[in-house]
């Protein structure tokens, strides 16, 4: 009765590195729907849950990287029973101090940490040797090698997919035992849960454990509106992604990056816009749909991107991009370093030194490098502009615990979002480009080939992509409690009309999309 091709299916079930699985595949939803039914039928056991969640979430992994799956059970593996060490460690340490009746807390305090410092150190040391040994051969054994090596000839390497973000994301939890922000876990079985949990595990956000460990065991419960806000964040992600992201890349900025020089600077500056679009609502809608997804099963992830391109200042920016990433540079390696604590100068060195990294982070390339060392000037000088001319500061009219509401000039704030945007937008042309030629002659037509003659044309041959740039700019500055009120509204609304608006957008993806699906941009990190 049925004619079920079994070799045709076997194929779609299998890794194919050509076509790694993502939310907006159709593979993904149609496992999601069995996955569904399974998790649910299975909401009152705990354990078998717990299980099944985690080995489909290796499954998904081996659908996006093959047989390198086997990294992801090593880092956790390693970081679990690393993480158990040092707290056995760091409870003799303070056992010892607590028999020997240390004087004041205080000194308490210190002595502890004084005797934790060897093997717990030592331990934490081994955590971030092995996680960032994997992480340095798979993403930049050819980089340094050709920097080092005249006559290097590039390793035949295949990067995993998401490796930079699983690794961080288990460093995380290694340091927070170590420095006794959490217990470690009991069960090995509940860490491979948190560090495998698919709907983040390739692309983030960086979930730390403090947030995602207390959630693992309790009771399973969706409320209706955990389940509106779901759907929401799906829709809006997918809307994100494989509409305007793909449809804007495949028809207008690609064609740009890969040959600047035929065309005028105009266009070349509007590829640097439709690149600042793209990139956002890739990774912003990569994002949501992960957010959307965890919401589904029962879990809250925090909030990784807050509108960026509306800040009015670089260090605003740096709060509102990826800021699972952000945050967990700021309290892993700036804050390790010194932060501000040793003066203008140290905290200006360290700031640079983590946007360097941060920038090696996200790519093995010198683009990428000077991409973050660029950040990292731009973080310093607002900050010495700040210090300097504190009333013409964005930084002065940004809300704090201290004042909540301060009082704003509108005009600073202004000229401030528009430097902080262009700077921002500037800085993606290295983040795009495939080397610092195609950057150079991107810049180059911008300032020497304007012909801003040519909009008008450009408007007709690519009407789509406008009308996609102008709704994706209007959607990303439009006040956030009409976001609010519009996700309210969604939540509010009947399953049944719920599901249409799925159905809709998942038809109006499949009208405008390419042959090809198009990967997330930060698969490659």
């Amino acid at each position: 009765m049925f004619d079920i091709d079994f070799t045709r299916v076997l194929s779609l079930l299998t890794y194919d590195p050509g076509s790694p699985m993502i939310f907006s595949s159709g593979i993904f939803l149609f496992l999601f729907l069995g996955f569904s039914l399974i998790y649910w039928a299975l909401h009152k056991a705990d354990t078998a849950r717990i299980v099944f969640v985690t080995l489909f979430s290796y499954y998904f992994y081996y659908k996006s990287s093959g047989i390198y799956f086997m990294l992801l059970a090593l880092v956790t593996i390693s970081d679990y029973f690393i993480a158990k060490g040092i707290a056995s460690l760091n409870n003799k340490a303070a056992a010892s101090v607590k028999n020997a009746g240390t004087a004041s807390a205080e000194n308490a305090e210190a002595t502890v940490e004084a005797k934790k410092s060897g093997g717990a150190k030592m331990l934490v040391a081994l955590s971030l040797l092995i996680d960032l040994s994997l992480l340095g051969y798979f993403k930049y054994t050819n980089f340094f090698g050709s920097m080092m090596f005249a006559d290097w000839k590039h390793l035949d390497i295949f990067l995993p997919v998401g490796v930079s973000f699983f690794t961080f994301q288990s460093l995380s939890y290694t340091i927070d035992v170590y420095r006794g922000n959490i217990k470690p876990l009991e069960r090995l079985l509940d860490y491979a849960f948190y560090v495998s949990f698919f709907p983040q595990l390739v692309a983030g956000p960086i979930v730390r454990a403090r947030d995602f460990i207390p959630q693992i065991r309790q009771r399973l419960i969706v409320t209706d509106t955990m389940f509106g806000n779901g759907i929401f964040f799906i829709i809006a992600g997918l809307f994100k992604k494989a509409v305007i992201s793909d449809y804007i890349s495949v028809n207008f900025v690609e064609r740009v990056f890969d040959q600047p020089t035929l065309y005028s600077g105009i266009e070349n500056l509007l590829a640097v816009y439709g690149y600042t679009l793209q990139i956002y609502c890739d990774f912003s809608g990569y994002s949501d749909m992960a957010i959307g997804i965890a919401m589904l099963l029962g879990f809250q992830f925090p909030k990784n991107f807050d509108n960026p391109y509306t800040s009015t200042s670089i260090t605003e920016f740096w709060r509102r991009w990826h800021i699972s990433l952000s945050s967990w540079l700021r309290d892993y390696l700036y804050i390790s370093l010194g932060g501000n604590r040793h003066g203008k100068i140290r905290q200006y060195i360290n700031l640079m030194l983590t946007m360097l990294l941060g920038g090696l982070w996200h790519g093995a390339s010198l683009n990428f490098i000077l991409w973050g060392g660029l950040h990292g000037l731009f973080l310093c000088l607002d900050k010495m502009w700040h210090a300097v001319c504190p009333a013409l500061s964005p930084l002065t009219y940004m809300a704090s615990k201290k004042n909540p509401n301060p009082k704003k000039n509108w005009a600073v704030l202004l000229t401030g979002g528009l430097i902080t945007f262009h700077m921002a937008a500037a800085c993606w042309v290295l983040f795009r480009a495939s080397s610092f030629q195609i950057a150079s002659e991107v810049f180059t037509q911008i300032f020497t080939q304007f012909h801003a003659g040519v909009l008008g044309q450009w408007v007709s041959s690519y009407w789509g992509v406008a009308f996609l740039m102008v709704l994706g700019y209007l959607l990303h500055f439009i006040p956030s409690s009409w976001f609010s009120h519009t996700r309210r509204a969604v939540t509010l609304l009947p399953l049944p009309i719920q599901a249409v608006l799925i159905v809709v957008v998942i038809w109006i993806v499949i009208q405008i999309k390419s042959s090809d699906v198009q990967p997330f941009i930060y698969f490659q990190f």
